[in-house]
């Protein structure tokens, strides 16, 4: 399948949702992103988001990311994302040890993409981080104005690498 750009007349776009470990090399979940994109087929222009668990909002590998891809971090506490459990694919225990939800990756770009939007690429893991890509229809400018989700904000990232 080889996803398009996003269309401002169908609101399509792609969400990297990502998880990683404190102090992850940059180049590592930047490395684990391109591959995700790569095996789906899809462009990076494609990218609409980088998400991820508020915890992790000043990671500089997520700020690397969002720059690469000249998009926003956005990111959503840990009781948002445990909101999205009964769409993940892979929840895990460990994960809800740590974090309280059964996953970063998947349920951050599951809530970025909203209640239409649907996972394209399952959690992938490299040594210390994981990705995830959710697939949305909705009109960016609705994902923006809901206010129930509330998700966090970084316009840093709108700087190119």
């Amino acid at each position: 399948m080889r996803a398009e750009a996003p269309s401002p007349g169908t609101g399509r776009f792609l969400v990297l949702g990502l998880g990683c470990e404190r102090g992850t090399p940059p180049l590592e979940l930047l490395d684990l992103s391109l591959a995700a994109l790569a095996r789906l087929g899809a462009a990076p222009e494609t990218v609409a988001f980088v998400a991820s668990l508020d915890v992790r909002a000043e990671e500089p590998a997520m700020h690397a990311v969002a720059r690469h891809f000249s998009v926003p971090l956005v990111t959503f506490s840990a009781a948002r994302l445990e909101a999205e459990t009964p769409r993940l694919a892979n929840p895990s225990d460990i994960v809800f040890a740590h974090t309280g939800c059964y996953g970063v990756a998947e349920a951050a770009a599951l809530a970025q993409a909203g209640r239409g939007g649907r996972l394209v690429v399952e959690k992938t893991k490299s040594a210390h981080a994981t990705v995830a890509i959710a697939e949305s229809f909705q009109s960016l400018a609705v994902l923006s104005s809901v206010s129930d989700s509330a998700p966090s904000h970084s316009d840093s990232s709108r700087e190119h690498a």
